[in-house]
């Protein structure tokens, strides 16, 4: 047994369809952690649960966007059943436009009268023409509609600082000026809040393909132009980072413009090969695929830690400056991140369509359970992305939408959202595949932000294996404990527009507390949450 303190995994399901399961489980094996309400670290930012919605295939069109004229029940064009159901997850925030689509888009396209807007062309996603019928007014409208916060990204790639200032001052200022005078004249008298703003998408790739040094030069030009107009909500500014580990952009980034940012990007995604030609199934895959995808998706916490340790050295080597925010710490933003496989057979190879597994929600629950274990660096995570692409929340098929078992995932750990991080001191087994081996259970554990309760996410990552784990608690004595499990009968279930049902939690009856020790009867491939009060 091995020792594994950063935390714990799990995925959610209703123990009594295990009897049917395709891996016959055997006997429980044992593992045991400290939960540690005594020593409570940072807060786990609520945008750690972000989302990202870009132009991409069905994403916006079909996804979100219907038009005020579908027979598709909508609010002034957004789907009222995707926005009903995004609400159940809290949304903190949601990125838009993109994405590599960002380097591309021109912002006064997307304003005015929809029936006079220019079209384009996709470049980067399937060459289909965009008409722009939903631009900014329509995603602030889907932004008010979900109660979230809006993460806008500009356009460095092929735009300008003068474009890029005056959508600032289209969106956010409430002066009389040509660019506030354009919004009302569009239909929109007060100015919207923009908290979050990204100067550029992976500039070292389709965003420019530029060197570090230059777009760290250019990060400082561009970032001149985004103006406070609104000085009681400054814009947090997020540069552009790094791609998986390219540790070197980070440092150039950092030395170079480290003052002048509240936040800096990373992109890492789960490929189940580790080969971009060919990633793998979503939906047709062996136990092998399996291991591979949640020991790649593990390496997250080797990234953030590297990326952070690059961070700490740089600010604290810094001399004081003139700067907004030059004493305070940058947040690593990891914008883009999330399972991504062969395109669902079919589907249009550039709309990045895919199907959503037992698997996927238990990559979720592991990242999770890194984010939180990096509070103190990680200050927002978005999602790649929210409908119809990569590991989505929602899948549509015109009129039809079903929930994905990752949907589920940041449904029950919402509760972590704006909590106090409490150490998980784990042992667990390794869950060991052709000679290789992973922790078998992940955890992580955070205090609500109003005290009610305590709460404990477990993932399991063994696709055959139970798990009995007791926990003892530290500075705590609960007398009620609860939860709901995420599970499935077989590794590769999933919900469909005939079983759109098929995955998703259940009550969880499998622990139990007395005193300060907690005992759980983890299910095999399972994401369990639990309430302690």
């Amino acid at each position: 047994m091995k020792r594994h303190p950063l935390g714990a995994f799990t995925i959610l399901g209703v123990a009594l369809l295990l009897a049917a399961t395709s891996h016959a489980q055997t006997s429980d094996v044992a593992a045991s952690a400290v939960l540690r309400a005594d020593q409570p670290g940072p807060v786990v930012n609520k945008n750690i649960y972000g989302h990202f919605a870009e132009h991409l295939g069905r994403g916006i069109y079909e996804g979100i966007w219907v038009g005020p004229d579908s027979p598709i029940p909508n609010t002034r064009g957004i789907r009222s059943d995707v926005v009903a159901a995004l609400k159940e997850l809290d949304i903190p925030v949601l990125r838009w436009p993109g994405g590599c689509f960002a380097d591309e888009y021109h912002w006064r396209d997307g304003i005015g009268p929809r029936d006079q807007r220019p079209s384009m062309i996709n470049t980067h996603w399937g060459g289909v023409v965009e008409d722009n019928s939903f631009g900014t007014h329509e995603f602030m409208d889907l932004v008010e509609q979900l109660g979230t916060d809006a993460y806008i990204t500009g356009n460095v790639g092929s735009g300008t600082p003068q474009e890029m200032m005056e959508w600032v001052e289209y969106m956010t200022s409430d002066a009389i000026s040509p660019m506030a005078n354009l919004r009302r004249q569009n239909g929109r008298e007060e100015p919207w809040h923009v908290p979050y703003f990204g100067i550029a998408n992976e500039p070292w790739g389709c965003g420019g393909s530029m060197r570090p040094e230059y777009y760290a030069d250019e990060y400082r030009r561009y970032n001149t132009f985004v103006k406070n107009y609104d000085r009681s909500k400054p814009i947090y500014r997020i540069a552009a980072g790094a791609s998986v580990d390219d540790y070197r952009w980070t440092e150039v980034l950092m030395g170079v413009a480290g003052r002048r940012m509240d936040g800096l990007s990373l992109h890492y995604y789960t490929l189940p090969t580790g080969q971009w030609r060919t990633k793998g199934s979503a939906t047709d895959f062996g136990e092998d695929l399996w291991f591979s995808t949640l020991q790649r998706t593990l390496r997250m916490d080797e990234l953030i830690t590297k990326h952070s340790a690059i961070m700490d050295k740089a600010e604290a080597e810094a001399k004081p400056g003139p700067w907004p925010g030059a004493d305070k710490k940058v947040g690593l933003v990891v914008d883009e991140w999330g399972t991504w496989y062969d395109s669902e057979p079919g589907s249009v190879p550039g709309f990045l369509y895919q199907q959503n597994t037992l698997r996927d929600a238990l990559v979720a629950a592991l990242n999770f359970h890194i984010f939180h274990r990096h509070a103190d660096r990680v200050t927002m995570a978005n999602i790649a992305q929210t409908v119809n692409v990569l590991q989505a929340m929602i899948l549509t098929d015109e009129e039809k939408m079903l929930r994905t078992p990752t949907y589920w995932v940041f449904e029950m750990f919402k509760v972590h959202q704006d909590g106090t991080f409490l150490p998980v001191e784990l042992e667990s087994p390794d869950y060991v595949f052709g000679g290789e081996g992973i922790p078998m259970v992940s955890a992580s554990a955070t205090r609500a932000a109003d005290g009610s309760a305590t709460h404990l996410s477990l993932a399991n990552t063994s696709p055959s294996q139970a798990v009995t784990l007791t926990v003892e608690l530290a500075g705590l004595a609960p007398r009620v404990v609860s939860g709901r499990v995420l599970t499935a009968p077989a590794m590769d279930a999933h919900n469909t527009f005939d079983a759109p049902n098929a995955v998703q939690p259940a009550a969880f009856t499998g622990a139990t507390v007395e005193g300060n020790t907690l005992e759980v009867k983890l299910p095999a491939r399972s994401v369990v949450v639990l309430a302690l009060s």
